[in-house]
């Protein structure tokens, strides 16, 4: 059920605050599937715990993985997590929520159960790209009844096994399509060569991601442009450090710029392959000062008003809506491009994006490929999320300039980012 809705706080003051950030989504679950996968026990330290997450580890419990919390870690918020991969089978059922991390790399792992998978989750994760993933699947040997539709629900028929090989997919809807088949082709008898024909796939950093642990795990990779070869063989069982979530950074660093504050997020790693690194960039872009020490990353904003931004943002397109609500309080007009894509995420986060800034009395308009914001003054209301975490800290980053803003269950945070509400509250208390 929806929670209430949420006064979004206004900012009295320059903000300054460190705020710590929980693991990354994106990393506990590739983690998951590897350590499922692979050929011994493993741990996974400082584990994201959100749904998103908590519904991988309940998908893999179904099929037989054993995956139960092993005592906090020394200072960690959070237990680790201890896997134990165990034979896969069905019959199982599988929710998926609205997370395309479970809905795109759990098939291929069901695929190598023995039994029947049945996969589903929310009503709007029905109508997210999953044909390309189910037909690739059959391509690779693997039996899917989805009734003709290319959507949830479904239902994966698996026989213990997966032959593997060469497929060719358009993965230019998600670039999970391409992550989802990698993450298992070690345990398919040939492996499999991937190869993308369509549009450019987004998020190149997220494919590195998989492409990275998966070497880690001990897998054999080859990435040439667009096209992934894994060979089959055993993964490592191992230990799985999980980093800061950087794309979860992008509201806290972005209040730093509204307010002409100080926010410092710690252990920013020096090097990762996380979207939400772009962040250093991007807001430099917009006037702020970065920088990155032993604290971690601090943004300081310039004190006095802030510039608009001109960027393509195919590549880290999860950061779009704070920065376009960032963009919707800037001083000057913003252009962002190359996110189509968005249209098929959690909602259609261009239309939604327009129609919520412009219902405050801004001024957004959407592109073929994203958005146009220009400057206007804006004024209280209820901010609609459609289910959309991302969407809840957009309404934040404007609530910190503009007071009045309601925001319509903030509750759908708890998707990457449970504590966000309190978070952002004690960002903004008084030392």
């Amino acid at each position: 059920m929806p929670t209430p809705h949420w006064s979004a706080p206004v900012a009295r003051a320059p903000v300054d605050a460190t705020v710590p950030l929980p693991g990354s989504k994106s990393m506990t679950n590739r983690a998951l599937i590897l350590a499922a996968l692979a050929a011994a026990p493993g741990r996974i330290v400082r584990p994201l715990r959100s749904r998103d997450t908590d519904l991988m580890a309940a998908a893999l419990r179904a099929l037989g993985t054993g995956v139960a919390e092993d005592g906090p870690a020394t200072g960690a918020a959070v237990a680790d997590w201890r896997i134990v991969p165990g034979e896969l089978r069905g019959p199982a059922t599988v929710d998926t929520g609205l997370a395309g991390t479970v809905m795109r790399f759990l098939p291929p792992v069901a695929a190598l159960a023995s039994g029947e998978v049945s996969v589903d989750g929310d009503p709007r994760a029905r109508e997210r790209p999953m044909g390309p993933i189910i037909a690739a699947l059959r391509a690779l040997g693997a039996a899917v009844d989805d009734g003709g539709r290319g959507a949830l629900p479904f239902t994966v028929r698996g026989t213990g096994s997966v032959n593997g090989g060469e497929v060719v997919i358009d993965a230019s809807g998600s670039s999970q399509l391409v992550s989802g088949l990698l993450l298992a082709a070690p345990r398919f008898e040939k492996g499999v060569e991937v190869r993308h024909e369509g549009p450019p796939v987004p998020s190149a950093a997220h494919l590195a991601m998989t492409v990275g642990m998966l070497r880690e795990a001990g897998a054999a990779v080859e990435a040439e442009g667009n096209v992934w070869r894994v060979a089959p063989g055993p993964l490592e069982g191992r230990d799985w450090t999980i980093e800061p979530d950087l794309s979860n950074a992008a509201q806290f660093l972005g209040a730093a710029l509204v307010t002409g504050g100080r926010v410092t997020v710690p252990d920013w790693p020096s090097a990762t392959t996380q979207p939400g690194d772009a962040l250093r960039g991007l807001l430099t872009a917009m006037g702020a000062e970065v920088s990155r020490g032993p604290d971690g990353l601090t943004v300081r904003g310039p004190g006095g008003g802030f510039a608009g931004l001109e960027a393509d943002l195919h590549e880290v397109g999860e950061l779009t809506p704070v920065l376009a609500a960032l963009c919707a309080l800037a001083g000057s007009p913003s252009r962002l491009t190359g996110i189509a894509h968005l249209r098929g995420h959690e909602t259609d986060r261009l239309a939604a994006l327009v129609a919520e800034i412009n219902g405050l009395g801004g001024d957004a308009a959407e592109l073929p490929d994203g958005l146009e914001i220009r400057p206007r003054p804006l004024h209280g209301g209820v901010f609609h999320t459609y289910d959309d975490h991302r969407m809840v800290m957009a309404a934040a980053v404007l609530g910190l300039a503009v007071p009045g803003i309601e925001v319509e269950n903030p509750g759908t945070v708890g998707k990457t980012l449970p504590d966000f509400t309190r978070q952002w509250a004690s960002m903004l208390a008084p030392a």
